[in-house]
Formats: C-alpha cells, sequence, structure tokens
C-alpha cells in the first residue's frame, strides 16, 4: 500500500506508476479537485499554489506529455492553463485514477512505524471534513509541490517598513487591474515577475523590473520557428554541450543567447556569464523594452516612504506598488524534520528523489527539482523509478556513496550555477532522464535501434528527445511509442499549419533537415 500526497502532475503520475507496478496507491488531495498548480482558482487556498489566469506552460506539448499518452493533435503547442488541466484530468480517466484519489483529504503528520527498520512502514494521519484518520502504508511518495510557500524575504531589503505604498509577494497576483494608472516595481527577473511585469505595462503608468543577477532570455519560438525546446533538447546537441570544456561551453553559450538579441543592450545579461542562468521565457519583453513600457534596473539598494533606490542609480524612482517575484521555500509541514533535511531551500536527496539517511528507502519526493526542460515526464520518470524501487527490483547504493554523489553534485552545481535561492535543484533534463531510465533498463538503445530500424534511431538521436523514447523498451513498454516519436512534427504542427498553400513544402522538418542544421550547429561551436 502507498500513499501519495497530492494529486497535481507528480500525484498523477506516481498513481499510476503504482498500478502499472502492482501496488495499491492511495492519492490524498486536499483540495476539491486534481490538477495542482494547473488548477486555476480566482481566491487563493491555504497550502495549494495559486497562478494566474493568463499562465502558459513555458514546455511545448510533445515535450510536456506523460510518454504513454500523447496530446490531443489539435491541443496548441504551449498550452495555456486550462488546456493543460484538461489533459490532465483526460489522463487521469483514461488510466482510471480517479478511483483511487481521496478529495478534500489533508494529510496532516507522516511518522515512521515503531517497526520501521523492518518493514519500512510509515503511519500516515489524514484529515476529511474536520474528522482525522489514521492509517499504516507501506510506502509514501511525496507529490506536494515546491509552490506553496512564499519566500518573501523582506529582511534584505533596506527600507521597507518605511515604504507607504502597497507590497505583495506574486503569488497574490490574479489580474493586471490593480495596477491602472500605478508605478510598478517587480523584483526578480523569473519568469512570473517577466509575465507579470507585461501584464501590468498594458495598464499600468510605469513598470520596472529590478534584477542583480540578470538572466538568458530565449523565446517559445526558436530557431526557424520551431518550439525552443524540440531544438534545445536533443541527443546530439545534449552531447555537445556536455562534453564542450567548460570556457568553451560558456563561449558558447554566451554566443548562442546573444545571437537573436544583444543581452547588454536590454539590460539583462548575467552579471557573470560563466555562470549558467535558467532561461527565462517570454515572447513580450524585447517588444516592451524597446517601446518604453518596461524598463530593466539593477537591484533594490534601498525603499524609501515613496520610492526606490537601485544599486549604482544615485536617483530616487518613485513607486507605488512593490510584487516581490522571489520565489518559493521548500516545506513538508506533515514530515518529521529527520525524514527530509531542507536546508538553504535544498533537500539533501539522492538524485532529488530518496533521503539517503532511512534505514528502509520507502519514502520518496517526486518533482522538487528545476529541470531545464520539461517537469511533467521528468516526475513521470522518477515514479517509474521510485516504484521499482518500492517493489524491490531496483536497488539504491548504500547510504555512504548517495551521500557523497548528493555533496559532490552539490558542489557542482554551485560552481555551475552560483548558489542562490533554488538553483541547487537545477540539472540537464536529458542527462537525468537518462540517468533514471537506465536504472529502469527503460533507456533507448540507439546504437541498437541503428541496425533494426534506422529511421527511428536517426529521429531518436538527431530529432526532439520527446518522452515516448523511454517507452520502447523496458517495463511500461508501450506498443504505440515508435509512431508517436515519427509523428510527433504533425502534432506540432498541425494547431500552426491552417492555411496550406499549393505547392508547400513538408509541414515538419526533415530528418537530412534536422541534420544539417544541427551539424552546421557542430560546426559553430567547434570553430571558436
Amino acid at each position: 500500500r502507498v500513499a501519495v500526497v497530492g494529486a497535481g502532475v507528480s500525484g498523477l503520475t506516481a498513481t499510476k506508476c503504482c498500478l502499472d507496478e502492482g501496488l495499491e496507491p492511495t492519492c490524498f488531495e486536499q483540495s476539491q479537485d486534481i490538477g495542482g498548480v494547473w488548477r486555476y482558482t480566482e481566491h487563493i487556498e491555504a497550502g495549494r499554489p495559486s497562478l494566474y489566469p493568463s499562465v502558459i506552460s513555458n514546455t511545448s506539448k510533445e515535450m510536456s506529455a506523460f510518454s504513454d499518452f500523447p496530446y490531443p493533435e489539435d491541443f496548441p503547442v504551449f498550452l495555456p492553463n486550462a488546456r493543460l488541466l484538461d489533459y490532465l484530468r483526460r489522463y487521469a480517466e483514461h488510466f482510471g485514477l480517479r478511483e483511487h484519489i481521496k478529495l478534500e483529504t489533508t494529510v496532516v503528520s507522516i511518522q515512521k512505524h515503531p517497526d520501521f527498520a523492518t518493514t519500512g512502514q510509515w503511519n500516515v494521519v489524514t484529515e476529511a471534513h474536520g474528522k482525522q484518520t489514521s492509517h499504516v502504508f507501506d510506502a509514501v511518495m511525496v507529490c506536494s509541490g515546491n509552490f506553496s510557500e512564499p519566500s518573501l524575504p523582506l529582511h534584505c531589503f533596506p527600507g521597507i517598513e518605511r515604504f507607504r505604498g502597497q507590497y505583495f509577494h506574486s503569488r497574490q497576483y490574479k489580474h493586471p487591474e490593480v495596477f491602472q494608472g500605478k508605478r510598478v516595481l517587480v523584483v526578480g527577473m523569473g519568469n512570473s515577475g517577466v509575465d507579470i511585469a507585461v501584464e501590468a505595462s498594458r495598464v499600468a503608468a510605469k513598470v520596472t523590473v529590478c534584477t542583480s543577477r540578470g538572466a538568458w532570455l530565449l523565446s517559445r519560438v526558436f530557431d526557424h520557428g520551431y518550439p525552443w525546446d524540440m531544438v534545445y533538447n536533443t541527443r546530439f546537441a545534449s552531447l555537445i554541450r556536455n562534453n564542450l570544456p567548460g570556457p568553451l561551453s560558456w563561449k558558447f553559450i554566451n554566443y548562442k543567447m546573444n545571437q537573436r538579441l544583444n543581452h547588454e543592450n536590454y539590460g539583462f545579461q548575467p552579471e557573470k556569464s560563466c555562470l549558467v542562468r535558467e532561461p527565462l521565457l517570454n515572447d513580450d519583453l524585447p517588444s516592451y523594452i524597446l517601446t518604453g513600457r518596461i524598463t530593466i534596473k539593477p537591484g533594490v539598494k534601498e525603499f524609501k516612504d515613496n520610492s526606490v533606490v537601485f544599486h549604482n542609480c544615485p536617483e530616487e524612482e518613485p513607486i507605488d506598488i512593490i510584487v516581490f517575484c522571489t520565489g518559493y521555500d521548500v516545506s513538508f509541514p506533515f514530515l518529521e524534520e529527520s525524514v527530509v533535511k531542507v536546508e538553504n531551500k535544498h533537500a539533501s536527496l539522492y538524485k532529488y528523489v530518496f533521503p539517503t539517511h532511512l534505514q528502509r528507502h520507502t519514502l520518496a519526493v517526486l518533482g522538487l527539482i528545476k529541470p531545464l526542460g520539461a517537469i511533467m515526464p521528468l516526475t513521470e520518470m522518477q515514479a517509474r523509478w521510485v516504484t521499482r524501487v518500492f517493489k524491490g527490483l531496483c536497488q539504491l547504493p548504500p547510504q555512504s556513496v548517495m551521500e557523497k554523489e548528493v555533496n559532490e553534485k552539490k558542489k557542482t552545481l554551485v560552481q555551475r550555477f552560483g548558489l542562490s535561492f533554488d538553483e541547487v535543484l537545477k540539472t540537464e533534463w536529458l542527462v537525468y532522464m537518462d540517468t533514471l531510465a537506465s536504472f529502469i533498463g527503460a533507456k533507448p538503445n540507439v546504437l541498437g535501434l541503428l541496425c533494426r530500424d534506422p529511421r527511428l534511431a536517426l529521429t531518436i538521436f538527431f530529432g526532439p528527445c520527446s518522452p515516448y523514447q523511454y517507452r520502447l523498451r523496458g517495463p511500461g513498454h508501450w506498443e504505440g511509442a515508435r509512431q508517436a516519436i515519427l509523428t510527433q512534427w504533425d502534432r506540432t504542427l498541425k494547431p500552426t499549419r491552417t492555411r496550406v498553400t499549393a505547392g508547400s513544402s513538408s509541414s515538419f522538418p526533415s530528418l537530412l533537415t534536422v541534420m544539417g542544421l544541427l551539424l552546421l550547429l557542430a560546426a559553430v561551436i567547434f570553430g571558436f
């Protein structure tokens, strides 16, 4: 019996993977429906993620799909939150997950059973409609997400106690009308911060975004008009990125990111270009800066009664409203602190999943990671691995080996990303997916396929690393995986190619075209 905490993206796929492995899941969801962060509500619910109605996914539908359940071909390439929620509901219905989900049931506490050392069992206390119930489970999958506890470090902003205007965390934002005619300051240059700045600029008198670190800016529309992640996350491109020497890799990143626009000219060049920053995805920001709607400034030095002073900017700037887009804290209020240790927003977890110090590895945390790619297939892969560990079909290394890897990984990420907020949670999407897939025997064998099915092998290597690749072999093998891979461009361009002229070319890039573009990319890289 497995307890699954939360019925968002991670909880749904965890429940499904339990069923695939013959386990008995019970999924507890404290709110009225499934969907997690993607279920929009006008009011803010305590302990639940909150999003604004205009949120659109940053990863494309083909790269964001669960590996055995493609999106409908008529769905847009990047999904408004309502369409993504629709997909999650279809997923739950298709695989019969609803009967295993208990809605409006809050997990109050999870503690080790008295004989945990021998059984690995957990005592789980839940509450529904004012009544508490105790359960005993053989394993637990924590899928509660990390977008519920806003981080608002006011102590880092001198003078904020004197500020007479309004300020709030981005979690409380819903509609831009609150900014009508106001002078707005957005603190932080993450995806939410820029989204809010763009919306605010349509009604506000003035909008300023301040950032101390800068960011690389990507567009959802990438090279030749294709979705960014279908070009970026390929096996060929990943092979090049991860085998370049550090200085050459950083030089290439600078070159590639500045190819579309010069980041220095727009005020968001990362302060240390040798550190890899999480890309910022926004299609409107550059044009809004060009038209004067948004201004980019350095970090806040000090707040005053009705104004702000920025670093390296002596003049005060008048403001009426501050929106703090300062991220979220990692929190597990239902767990004892000794079970999952959180320090500086970082939980020490092997492969971002398993606490290293437990005598029995019967508790896993899903989705506590920041991939440079889609989160949905990644949490699914975590769940596939975790359920195999629970069944004893996959073994974890000794505690000392896991702790050594966690510590070394943290040091590497500090060097690569810089230690700030949740950056130790970041990882290379494709490398991580392949690592977990190799644990369960689901990593595609490209060389083996080259002999048996060369068309599929070349598509897998040079084309997008879509999640269907991880259903070609191993546990959970799906007969439709090959066809899903070979038709991924059809589903991508179906909703956009709505006007086709006589004699028009193929609706998707040919394999030779993709190979040519990628080989050209390699020539550019190694030409430095």
